[in-house]
């Protein structure tokens, strides 16, 4: 089997050729291999190492924040062609033994309202993660990766960095090329893309059932495909609300297949996905016993904003932290268990004008 080794106790910068945090279509290749052939992809957390056992919310000033999401790669599949599609096999996932979870202020669903940094070291054992910084809780292991892509065209940095401005523009979030942090160095990291929003070329959309057995499908956009992975999560709610997961060092194991054309015959461009197995335990999946909370779009003031499925969301959220203070949870605690264990679920949206979002806790996280 392939495999792109890197060294867990260094950053990804000291460790050159073997990976990347940014896209751009003339990043090097790091491997070539064939189609239907095996590669591990040896990968770091998504904050590069930056968080060890030993860290404290002390250090959150001192963070490279121009370094998250370390991917390694590129991959280059040989006959992948632009207009193909890349389909991507995660044949394993591996976690590291350690992991954590984090309220960054400035980011998350909520980080108008959680503006205080809060940490979570995890403990992964027998499938299970624990932490003493969450008694009580035990979170079952559903091990994925956020993000994996390929590399974008010329063409299609362009636009995407263009669009992305507009966003700002306009005063909305969004990040734009920043080379602070950028590996690599040069032209790529000076123009390349952020890797923190999912765009048609994959990234990080930390859909979680793409665990091992999942086939993620990716229009090729550059000669090669030049596919990366990072952002290994042992386990997530469906939102992730706070913005991390329970965030591991993973090590993934794929294999690919090159569709001739098939991207440039289809009539949309997002990623696709599939499996033919359960993507967790079904009693975790699909739990027996939960609590269910709703969310609607009416706001602080009693007064509905019609068909606002993000304020319902948001409300879901809320009120599930809510029913966790209930239990004796802090606020952060509550927020946090809402990332890595609760799934937003979208219950309806005809029933003008209050649309609803439901969020749904497993029972078991509590045994």
């Amino acid at each position: 089997m392939h495999t792109i080794h890197i060294d867990r106790g260094k950053r990804l910068c000291d460790q050159p050729n073997c990976g990347h945090n940014r896209y751009h279509p003339d990043i090097t290749p790091a491997v070539e291999i064939g189609e239907g052939e095996e590669i591990a992809l040896e990968t770091l957390d998504a904050l590069d190492g930056q968080i060890t056992p030993t860290t404290t919310v002390a250090d959150f000033a001192a963070l490279d924040v121009g370094a998250v999401h370390p991917l390694t790669g590129p991959v280059f599949v040989k006959g992948a062609m632009p207009g193909d599609m890349l389909e991507i096999e995660f044949t394993d996932i591996i976690a590291q033994p350690t992991a954590f979870s984090a309220i960054m202020p400035g980011l998350g669903f909520l980080r108008d309202a959680m503006t205080e940094p809060f940490l979570v070291h995890w403990e992964i054992k027998d499938g299970w993660a624990t932490s003493a910084q969450l008694p009580g809780v035990r979170i079952p292991g559903a091990p994925f990766m956020g993000v994996s892509a390929v590399a974008p065209s010329a063409e299609a940095l362009a636009a995407w960095t263009a669009r992305e401005q507009r966003v700002i523009d306009r005063g909305g979030f969004a990040l734009p090329p920043d080379p602070a942090g950028a590996v690599p160095t040069g032209p790529c990291g000076l123009t390349g893309l952020r890797t923190l929003p999912p765009r048609e070329n994959g990234g990080n959309f930390d859909v979680k059932q793409l665990t091992k057995g999942a086939k993620l499908f990716l229009p090729v956009f550059k000669e090669g495909g030049l596919f990366s992975t990072g952002d290994g999560h042992f386990a997530q709610g469906d939102g992730e609300v706070c913005v991390t997961a329970v965030e591991m060092g993973a090590t993934a194991v794929v294999r690919f297949h090159v569709h001739k054309g098939l991207a440039a015959q289809r009539k949309f461009s997002a990623p696709v996905f599939s499996r033919v197995s359960y993507f967790t335990d079904p009693r975790f999946a699909a739990p027996e016993r939960f609590l269910g909370v709703m969310g609607m779009p009416i706001n602080v003031a009693g007064e509905i904003e019609a068909e606002n499925l993000t304020l319902a969301c948001r409300n879901a959220v809320l009120n599930m932290m809510e029913l966790l203070q209930e239990r004796g949870f802090s606020r952060a605690q509550a927020y946090v268990i809402c990332s890595v264990a609760v799934d937003l679920r979208v219950s309806n949206v005809v029933d003008v004008p209050n649309y609803v979002i439901s969020a749904l806790l497993p029972e078991a996280i509590f045994e």
